[in-house]
Order: structure tokens, then sequence, then C-alpha cells
């Protein structure tokens, strides 16, 4: 019969609407609160219907139509409703431009009671519906269905398209059909579109409009309630039938509801029926149709008939599947529920084989059910299918399979996990990009998980990756912030002697400034011996690093050994390095070999500076030595050391201190 039906080959059929059309309610009681609210409501006087009627003059009929117009043009919306509502009483009604000019107005006028004005734009509509529909435009229904859209107020927009046919005032069906289904769809149900859709199709084959035809989004929709809300066999071939008298020829969608339904309801031959009608009517790609079919197994429980579909579906087009997350999704909600994670995983295996070696990564089934997992929040069940893969002796399914899991640990800071993940996909053979690595080493650093960010960062040397520039500033800069200077050397260790690594005497201050810092002055020291022994030219910054530190820790006789040491340099390349010392090292100095007693050094610091034209603030130096050496007598001194009693003099003659 279905295919008869899809075929055009079935005979007319008539339509009745004797159901579905009640009687039209008066003006006042479509303004029930129950149609747009859950909360019963009393009506407010207001809204009352009123008491007796009276007939008006012409005169009379004129003054409140021009109270009406005013009450428009000046936005009063209650003293228009009450001119309206005025007209109503005496069985009149106002001229059609301003009918149409109220109900639009009641219907686009926003604020706080914009629910109160559309039940009022609703109940005027239905009246005039009622009594003389030819004054209401047909504009002025789409007007307020759009309104009503935005309200989600399925139940009015319902009984205002059954008044429409009860009083056969056709409005094409276009102008509201749509608005409608996404009505009924927004309030989680098309089956009550399904009966104002049938009354259309009646109308459109009975009185010849071909206006009130529904399209095909309509029949599709209609489709949709049967098959898969309703799932109704006999709802679903009528609403078939339908779209072969109106000659609407169906398209891939429609197929796949229908495609749903059989699944659901386990009659496998007729999906094969269904795959027979889509290749007469030309349709190449029958990828809703699987999509729609696994669907329906899914919500069967039968999930071997799902894998058995996928992999049908590789074989008939060419190793591409090409379903959507969507359909991943649900598949992978299906199979984790029913606890089947190894079945995940010889699907994955078996996809592989039939899949083309030309497909896009991100197109393989693998990566489809591995991503839908990540999506889902089952990162750890995803990990556990490629375990299960590599037990069943899967081989490798491409690297894009590892991909989704290794995002999802990176953003969710499971550093460790991550870590692990690629040792496994290193053994397997294959190889991460840069940026992936970069990615994983960065979220390492930031979650402070230092031993991950060392082995990503060795896998990563162990793969002859050129660029290690990015993660190696990473994990210095990250070491720095966490003041990890020891972490920093063994690092610096490790990777000093790889070309790939730009490693400069900036690195080597780094370190020895986060030791001076935190007063680890010999693990400072070691490191500036190490840096000079690998052939890194030390700079003022590690010298002025290394003089603070000693500075804070009073440790003036290693700032005069490394005075000792810089002296030498200065010396023998004067004249090609005269920056070699300039006003901050020559400060650092003096103060450090001042507040140490050393003045022989410290003449020798002033000496170096004049010839360099070095300017020194000589007050600072006084300061210095009054703090420290205020009680520092001569002739004591001459007695014990007389060469120190000259530097001394010296020094006091130069700062412009009394002797």
């Amino acid at each position: 019969m279905l295919r008869k039906t899809l075929t055009l080959a079935i005979s007319r059929r008539h339509f009745s609407s004797s159901s579905s059309s009640p009687e039209t309610p008066s003006l006042y009681s479509f303004l029930k609160p129950s149609l747009f609210s859950h909360k019963p409501i009393t009506l407010s006087p207001s809204l009352s219907p009123p008491q007796s009627l009276k007939t008006l003059t012409q005169d009379q009929k004129s003054s409140i139509e021009s109270t009406l117009n005013d009450s428009l043009i000046t936005h009063n919306t209650d003293e228009a409703w009450k001119a309206f509502r005025s007209l109503t009483a005496a069985s009149s009604l106002p001229d059609k431009r301003l009918v149409n000019s109220l109900i639009t107005h009641l219907s686009c006028e926003g604020g706080e009671n914009s629910s109160h004005r559309l039940k009022r734009a609703f109940a005027s509509a239905a009246y005039v519906i009622e009594k003389d529909p030819i004054l209401l435009e047909f504009e002025t229904v789409n007007t307020l269905m759009e309104s009503m859209k935005v309200a989600k107020a399925a139940g009015p927009a319902l009984a205002l398209v059954k008044c429409m046919f009860k009083n056969r005032f056709f409005v094409p069906f276009d102008l509201w059909g749509h608005l409608v289904i996404d009505i009924c769809r927004v309030n989680g149900g098309l089956g009550a579109f399904l009966k104002v859709f049938r009354e259309s199709c009646r109308i459109a084959i009975e009185e010849k409009l071909d206006f009130m035809k529904p399209d095909l989004f309509a029949c599709n929709a209609a489709l949709e309630a049967c098959c898969r809300q309703m799932e109704s066999m006999v709802d679903a071939e009528n609403v078939i039938e339908s779209m072969a008298v109106l000659g609407v020829k169906p398209d891939e969608l429609s197929f796949g509801f229908l495609a749903y339904l059989y699944a659901r309801k386990g009659l496998k031959e007729k999906i094969n029926d269904l795959e027979n009608l889509m290749d007469g009517f030309g349709f190449v790609s029958k990828r809703i149709l699987y999509s729609n079919v696994i669907s329906g197994y899914v919500k069967m429980g039968d999930l071997d008939s799902v894998s058995d579909v996928i992999l049908y579906s590789l074989k008939g087009s060419g190793g591409d599947s090409g379903f959507g997350e969507e359909t991943y999704c649900e598949l992978v909600k299906g199979f984790i529920e029913s606890k089947s994670v190894k079945s995940l995983a010889k699907l994955i295996i078996e996809a592989h084989k039939l899949e083309s070696v030309s497909i896009d990564v991100d197109s393989s089934v693998g990566f489809g059910i591995i991503n839908a997992c990540v999506k889902l929040g089952f990162s750890d069940k995803a990990h556990s299918i490629l375990e299960e893969m590599i037990a069943q002796g899967g081989g490798s399914v491409g690297l894009g399979v590892y991909l989704p899991i290794l995002k999802a640990y990176c953003k969710e800071y499971r550093t460790a996990e991550a870590t692990q993940l690629v040792t496994e996909i290193s053994s397997s053979g294959l190889q991460l990009d840069v940026e992936t690595y970069n990615a994983l080493i960065e979220a390492s650093m930031t979650n402070q998980d230092f031993i991950s960010a060392f082995t990503l960062f060795r896998d990563m040397r162990e793969t002859r990756e050129v660029d290690l520039k990015g993660s190696y500033l990473t994990i210095m800069t990250g070491l720095l912030e966490n003041q990890r200077p020891e972490l920093m050397a063994a690092f610096l260790d490790e990777v000093v002697e790889d070309p790939r690594v730009e490693v400069n005497s900036h690195d080597w201050n780094s370190i020895i400034h986060a030791f001076c810092k935190s007063g680890r002055l010999e693990d400072a020291r070691r490191t500036f011996r190490r840096m000079v022994f690998l052939r890194y030219e030390p700079n003022n910054q590690t010298y002025l690093s290394l003089i603070n530190g000693y500075v804070s820790g009073e440790k003036y006789f290693n700032v005069l050994l490394l005075w000792n040491e810089i002296k030498g340099k200065i010396s023998s390349v004067e004249a090609e390095k005269r920056s070699k010392l300039d006003n901050a090292l020559v400060d650092a100095f003096l103060y450090a070999l001042v507040k140490g007693g050393f003045f022989d050094a410290a003449m020798q610091v002033v000496e170096k500076s004049q010839e360099m034209k070095i300017f020194v603030d000589k007050w600072r130096y006084k300061q210095a030595f009054m703090e420290t050496h205020k009680k520092l007598r001569l002739p004591k001194l001459r007695k014990r050391n007389y060469k120190k009693m000259e530097s001394l003099v010296a020094f006091k003659n130069w700062a412009g201190l009394s002797t």
C-alpha cells in the first residue's frame, strides 16, 4: 500500500472535520487564562461580557470609532479596548481599517502586560472571524500568529486556526502553517498540529484551494508527529496518502521519519522497501534514512541492528557513512546505558576495516563515537573503549580517534590521564602534532603538574618534532612563576644540548635570580658556574642578581670574589665592551663592597667608573659607611692592617668623610 501511495497511485481520500472543529465560543470565552497560563485566575471586570445590548445611532458609532482611532494613535490601549467593547456590546464592529489596526496594536504592543494584550488580540480576532471575517486582513492574522509564537501560546494559536476553518475564513497556509508548527514544537508536541494539518488538507482538496495546501515542510512535521511522537503506523500512512493526493513529493526527511517508525516496530522488510523507493525517486544519499533507522533501533534497544546498519551504510557509501554528531550521541548513549563498551570497541574496529583510506579523520566512525562520548561527558568511557580496542587486537584506527579525549582531558586539566594517553599513542606508532603537544603542556603547567609537562616534552623530543620553542618557553615561564628554580635548572640541564631548543643567557639569569630571591645562594652560585662552564656569557643582569642575593644574605666576601672575576674581564675587553660596566652595576658593587668593608676593591670600582665616565652618587655610599663602619678607628686599623687603612683613607677622602 505504501509503495502505491508514494508513487501517487492511490485513489483520492476524503477528510472529515466534524470531530476537529468545535463550535466557536463567543468573544469573551476566548479570554480564558488557561489558554496562556497554567494558573487559573478570575477575569477582571474589564474583560467581562456586557450585561445588556443596545443599538447605536450612526453618530454614536462614529464617535466611538473616533475615540478608538485616537486611542490607537496615542497608544492608549485600555481606552481603545473600551471603545471596541462598546461597539461589540451593541453587536457592531468598527470599520476594516480600525479592526486591523486594533488587533495589530494589541499583538505588537510589548511591556509588562503583553500577555494580557495578546489575550485581547486573540479574542478580538476570533470575534471578528465569527461575525464578519471579511473585515480581517490576512496580514493581521499573520502578525497575531507571530506574536503567539513569541509567547509560545499553542492553545490560542490552534483555537484561532479552528475558528478560521469553522467560519470558512481561509487564510493561505503559508501565512500561519509554519508558525503553528514552530509553536507546537516549542510546546513539546506536534500531535496538536496534526489535527489542523488534516483539516487544511481536506479544505485544499474539497474546496480546490491550492493556497490552503500544506507544503513539504508541514507534511514532514505531520510525519514527525506520527512517527516520532505518536509512533502510529496508521496516522503516518494517512499523511503519506494526503501528500500523494496533494502532489507533495517526499524528500529524504520524509523517508527518514518512516524509517524511524519501522525500525521502532522492528519492520526490517519495510525499511528495505523504503530504500528501494528512495532509489526510484532518485535520492543518492541515504544518510538521513540510516540515521533515523539507528535512532529507532537504539530506542528499541536492538544494538546489534544498530551496528549492522552502520557497517551496511559504509559498504554502500564507499567507506564514508557521513553520520552527524546527533546520531553518534544517540548511539553512544544507548550503548553505554546498556553497558556495551566492548560492542562499541568492536564496532569501531569493524568500521575501520570498511572505511576509505582517504576519509577525513573527523568523518570516521571511530572519531564520531569517541567524540560523542566526550560530548556526553563520558571521557573515561571513551578511554575504556580505546583500551578495549587494544585488548581486542584492533590495531591502530588513526590519530583522530584519540584527539577528542585529549582535548577533553586538556580542557578539564586532567593532565596525568592525558599524559598516559599520549604514551599509549606513541607506543602505537602514531605521532601528535606540535599544537596538541603545546596545548597539553600548557594545561599541565597551569595545573602545576610539572611531571606531566616534563614527560610530554620528552615525548615530544623523541618524536623528532622540530618546533620545541613554544613548549620550552611555556615550561620555563611556568616554573619561574611558580618559583621552582631547582626544576628550571634540572630542565635546562636536560635540554641545553638539544639544537632545537634555543637556550640563552636570559634563561640562566632567570634561574639565578629565582635562587637568589629565595635565599638559595649556593644553588645560585652553582648555576652561575654551570652557565660559565657551558660558555654562556654572563651579563649585567647575571651579576646584579648575584650581588643583590649576596647582600641580602650578607655574603659580602662573595661579592668581592665576583668583582675580582669581572674586573679581569673588563680589563681584557675594555675597548670592545665598554658597556660591560654600567651605572647599575657600579652602584651594586660599590654598595656591597662598602658594606663589607672591602675599601680597596671599592676604590677599584671607583677608578673603573671614572675611566668609563660613569656618574656615581657619593651620598649613597656615605650612608652605607655610616651605617656599618661608624665606630671604625684609624689608629687601631693602622696597627692591624696598614694597607686596609690606606684604602679606608682613600675611600673617605673620595666620599668626603672626615678622617
